[in-house]
């Protein structure tokens, strides 16, 4: 227990730097008397009681891509005097803007938005990068007295904020060489087919272009023998950072896919082959993480004389509606999440983020 937590019981960054809520005090001051003396750690306990606690309320806002969740941030950043951290995994990358649908420079004018257009394309950038971001920026805009939205169809991020990330063991640079290797010689769809026998909760969750994450959990499960899932199902992330309240949006089936179908319609109007084009002349090869991405990948397909056209468009399309499938699957997991029809209850929507926000910590 550094020493510093108690040089700084009183500053409010203690809370967050050394991630604890009231649930955890009773652990942390019996751990205490291992360190300091009992007399310590009964002033501390003293002194803790004298503060208020109090964690920074969130507003997360999830669901499928085409869902409305853009604009219902911004619907409700106007109402609730609200700034929007961002959440779409694709959305950090600079020069990746008409394929992932960011929000406009005129919708950005009117309400500040965080964790866009932060790294380049060729940057890796994970879910434990975003919770570190996100996290100053939380801070950040509590501390200048507004309040927090966080937006975005990424479930792993959101994921990773809200709860942590299992504590799965670090990389064996053999067993992920050796799994590679194989993945060079069967191709990904066998992989994830490897998964499935292992680890099938995990397997449904990916797609066969994920195979960073296929291999991840083929090495956790041959490293320990225990699947990556049911590892991060039994993780319990000991502190909560923040006072959050989950809203999804619900879209009717035939209505979202139609919602796609003009999406990607509107992206190659607005010039979607000719951003794709500018990205390969900078250097940013069809290899990397942002340029694999859905629309990127099959806009650089065509572009290379692979496919033509209207090819191009029918697996945007196709890979979009499989990709809102995946989200579904995933953030129906969560029952933290309260789902609500968008715009016809947006009303109601409102009075639930008003009242949470106006009610006292629990």
């Amino acid at each position: 227990m550094p020493a510093k937590w108690v040089s700084s019981l009183s500053e409010p960054e203690f809370y967050h730097e050394n991630n604890v809520t009231p649930d955890s005090f009773p652990k942390l001051l019996e751990n205490c008397q291992y360190v300091f003396s009992k007399s310590a750690c009964e002033e501390w306990n003293f002194q803790l009681g004298d503060l208020s606690i109090k964690r920074p309320k969130i507003l997360v806002i999830s669901g499928q891509t085409a869902s409305g969740k853009s604009e219902l941030a911004l619907r409700l950043a106007h109402e609730l005097n609200a700034e929007i951290i961002n959440a779409d995994s694709m959305q950090v990358y600079r020069g990746l803007d008409i394929g992932t649908a960011k929000p406009t420079r005129l919708q950005r004018s009117e309400v500040p938005h965080h964790l866009i257009d932060i790294v380049a394309p060729d940057a890796l950038f994970s879910a434990a990068d975003f919770s570190d971001a996100a996290g100053d920026v939380i801070r950040d805009i509590s501390a200048r007295g507004k309040r927090v939205i966080v937006v975005g169809g990424t479930g792993l991020y959101i994921r990773a904020l809200l709860k942590g990330l299992a504590d799965s063991p670090s990389a064996a640079e053999d067993v992920r060489s050796e799994l590679r290797e194989e993945a060079r010689r069967i191709g990904s769809e066998a992989m994830l087919e490897r998964l499935r026998r292992v680890d099938p909760e995990l397997a449904a969750e990916l797609h066969p272009n994920n195979l960073v994450r296929i291999i991840r959990g083929l090495e956790v499960q041959q490293l320990t023998g225990i699947p990556l899932s049911r590892q991060q199902r039994e993780h319990a992330f000991a502190v909560r950072r923040y006072e959050s309240l989950q809203i999804g949006i619900a879209v009717e089936r035939g209505e979202l896919y139609r919602r796609i179908e003009e999406r990607v319609d509107r992206m190659l109007a607005e010039g979607l082959l000719d951003e794709v084009s500018r990205l390969l002349l900078s250097g940013f090869g069809r290899e990397l993480k942002s340029m694999r991405s859905i629309g990127y990948k099959e806009a650089t397909a065509f572009l290379s004389g692979e496919i033509n056209l209207e090819e191009a468009v029918t697996l945007i399309k196709r890979n979009t509606r499989h990709y809102a499938k995946r989200q579904l699957t995933w953030f129906k997991a969560d029952p933290d999440i309260l789902w609500f029809e968008y715009p016809g209850k947006f009303g109601t929507l409102l009075q639930n983020a008003i009242e949470f926000f106006d009610r006292r910590e629990e």
